[in-house]
């Protein structure tokens, strides 16, 4: 790929709490990382849910989320079709939020969001490098020259 016409910089607005959403959110991110374009997750009300930390049975909290409609006859949550696509050798929702970390995203909780939802910074795996922001941050954040993307 010649890159030239390339955003040089992806910013995503993570909203949805389905998982099929937020996961092709780390698809976007992670690939992006991989070609060299700085990539920024904007996680916000339902979609905070994702980062939320495991149940006591250590089962991750991206698991129990919805999926959306267009997926939702297939499988009965997240965590189906995160089995769905492991069994197809394809990238799970752990390995592309490892791709992310590794490639250095950057990982932004929107505060309000998490206040709309009744969750707390405390709430959040402590395994990841978030930070927790607002809007203003995020678009500071942004490149004029960049893309910004609303799942």
């Amino acid at each position: 790929m010649a890159g030239s016409n390339r955003p040089d910089a992806l910013s995503l607005v993570v909203y949805s709490g389905d998982y099929d959403k937020v996961h092709y959110a780390l698809v976007l991110a992670s690939s992006a990382l991989a070609l060299g374009t700085r990539a920024t997750l904007f996680f916000t009300m339902d979609a905070c849910r994702a980062l939320l930390k495991p149940d006591p049975s250590g089962t991750p909290a991206w698991r129990r989320l919805p999926l959306g409609q267009s997926t939702a006859n297939n499988f009965r949550d997240g965590g189906a079709m995160d089995d769905d696509f492991k069994g197809r050798r394809l990238a799970d929702f752990e390995q592309l939020l490892a791709a992310c970390v590794e490639l250095r995203a950057r990982v932004i909780v929107c505060e309000l969001g998490l206040k709309a939802r009744g969750l707390a910074p405390e709430d959040l795996r402590a395994d990841l490098p978030i930070e927790i922001a607002g809007a203003a941050t995020f678009i500071e954040d942004a490149s004029k020259n960049g893309a910004m993307l609303f799942i």
